[in-house]
């Protein structure tokens, strides 16, 4: 098995949220992730959507592009527009030698809407999964023969959040329709990842490690609070901060023979959290509980 450690620009500049680390030049976050060790990075709001501007620039801080957040419109459109729509960002990924698709569908998600609560999060209907599904294995086949693993990334705010949401998804979806499975989100989402990962190894696709502060989202959901607030407050932070067990979570992923990208993406405010130090700490943690795994 063989595994890369890549990390989410999102710690230094925030996509939803610009104001924190807006201010922030590229170069500085690149040359911060370049220093730090780590060998690719995902797609940021920041970041040209030229090609050929972009691979120049990744090249000179020795970094691979390892995919980038795509929003998915599954519940608006049918398999083929959203084929249709997804051409320019797929052209990019391939261009730079990207191996991951994730995709999320945010038509009706309120993870970026302050005025929305934690618990105010939309709930799929029954009738309506068989349809969605459909769709989601139509793109993931379509991703999948253009040599790409299909990741879709399970989010708070979004139809698939909770345990419940999981198992219909799973359902009824077929083979290609990987998981981006993102500890964090599934830890307040009520996921046991470490279920996910024993008993449904071949849809692991991608890997993202946040970890929790369990009072401080208590304290958010029960206080009212939407996500973008909960983040504020600082629900998420890197591995080896948190509450959440990373030796067991890479035993796990040994277990199975994960092979592919382990990306650290904490989203936080960069002027409490200093996105360099965190990012310093949740890469030595996870490279250790790897290590200790028997990851290489």
């Amino acid at each position: 098995m063989s595994i890369r450690f890549g990390v989410s620009p999102i710690a230094w500049a925030n996509d939803d949220m610009p104001e924190l680390g807006g201010d922030t030049p590229l170069a500085d976050i690149l040359r911060d992730i370049q220093e730090l060790g780590f060998e690719g990075v995902e797609l940021g709001g920041k970041f040209p959507r030229d090609a050929a501007t972009l691979k120049a620039l990744l090249a000179q801080y020795k970094l691979d592009l390892i995919g980038g957040w795509y929003s998915g419109s599954l519940l608006a459109q049918d398999g083929e527009a959203e084929i249709a729509a997804l051409q320019p960002h797929l052209a990019l990924l391939k261009a730079l030698g990207s191996t991951v698709f994730v995709f999320a569908e945010t038509s009706n998600a309120v993870h970026g809407d302050r005025g929305t609560a934690l618990t105010g999060t939309p709930r799929l209907p029954a009738l309506e999964w068989k349809t969605f599904g459909q769709r989601l294995t139509q793109v993931a086949d379509y991703i999948q023969a253009q040599d790409l693993k299909f990741a879709y990334h399970h989010h708070l705010g979004t139809v698939v959040e909770r345990a419940e949401d999981l198992q219909e998804f799973l359902r009824h979806t077929g083979p290609a329709v990987g998981l981006t499975l993102d500890t964090g989100h599934a830890a307040l989402g009520g996921i046991d990842a470490l279920e996910v990962i024993r008993h449904h190894p071949e849809r692991v696709a991608h890997v993202h490690c946040k970890d929790v502060r369990w009072e401080t989202f208590a304290t958010a959901r029960t206080g009212g609070a939407s996500f973008l607030d909960g983040v504020l407050a600082g629900m998420f932070t890197v591995p080896g901060d948190g509450g959440l067990d990373y030796a067991e979570i890479m035993r796990a992923l040994a277990r199975i023979n994960y092979s592919g990208w382990i990306v650290i993406e904490a989203e936080q405010d960069p002027g409490k959290a200093d996105p360099r130090t965190y990012a310093d700490l949740g890469l030595k943690t996870l490279r250790a509980e790897a290590a200790r795994a028997g990851l290489q």
